[in-house]
């Protein structure tokens, strides 16, 4: 690593978590990514989340088991039915049923853990408060306190010895400013993957929210977006 500092970064497979991971990489941090298996609808965005990490070399890429489904509550971690078609108006109308309860603060407190380990005092995260779909754990008010309590339940933070800063360098950005931010720091898209319902295939739908806002970004980016869609 010829003495760089390591960041832990939360890969999904997505769009989003992937060009996080490369603004860390331009920033010259030895990265560490960490992926979830948490009993969601597919498979497809652990593969996707395997290809990037490969591509982008990183340090390590560790995979956390545990699942959610026997909790439910979301459209991806039970049989409830994914939303299709809505309106962009209707996208921005409230929290929706694909929100996992408290995932990101799960997902985070793995994080932290790691940092931790590590010795790693940075965390960086692909959440978006512009295009996101309104869950509420992707909210900046949501980061800073998440930031705040680490910095109390750490042996580093009451020690002093390390403060845990969490980035979220996409939270300002629209889909189609993250897409060009993407593009310029090399981010092969196409081994990206954002669809809540993919067909069997791994063909994403094209029709849920998370299609169609990547569709809808990369339409304004001007740029075409690599993925194959059953729907488009």
């Amino acid at each position: 690593m010829n003495g760089r500092k390591k960041a832990v970064i939360l890969l999904s497979g997505g769009l989003d978590s992937s060009t996080a991971l490369a603004v860390a990489r331009s920033e010259d941090y030895g990265i560490y990514a960490m992926s979830f298996r948490y009993g969601q609808r597919h498979s497809v965005e652990i593969e996707s989340a395997r290809r990037i990490a490969t591509a982008m070399a990183v340090e390590k890429h560790l995979f956390v088991d545990f699942d959610l489904r026997t909790i439910g509550g979301s459209a991806l971690t039970s049989e409830l039915e994914v939303p299709k078609q809505r309106t962009v108006d209707e996208i921005d109308g409230g929290v929706p049923v694909t929100y996992v309860p408290a995932r990101n603060t799960i997902f985070l407190s793995f994080a932290l853990a790691w940092a931790e380990v590590l010795g790693a005092q940075d965390i960086f995260l692909g959440v978006n408060a512009l295009d996101y779909s309104g869950y509420p754990d992707c909210r900046p008010e949501y980061i800073e306190a998440f930031e705040r309590m680490a910095n109390l339940a750490t042996r580093a933070g009451v020690e002093g010895y390390m403060r845990l800063k969490i980035h979220t360098p996409l939270i300002a950005m629209t889909k189609c400013e993250i897409i060009k931010t993407g593009l310029q720091l090399g981010v092969d898209y196409s081994l990206t993957h954002s669809c809540y319902d993919p067909g069997a295939d791994g063909l994403a739908c094209g029709l849920c929210d998370s299609c169609l806002l990547r569709l809808k970004g990369f339409a304004e980016a001007g740029a075409p977006d690599p993925l194959s869609y059953a729907t488009r």
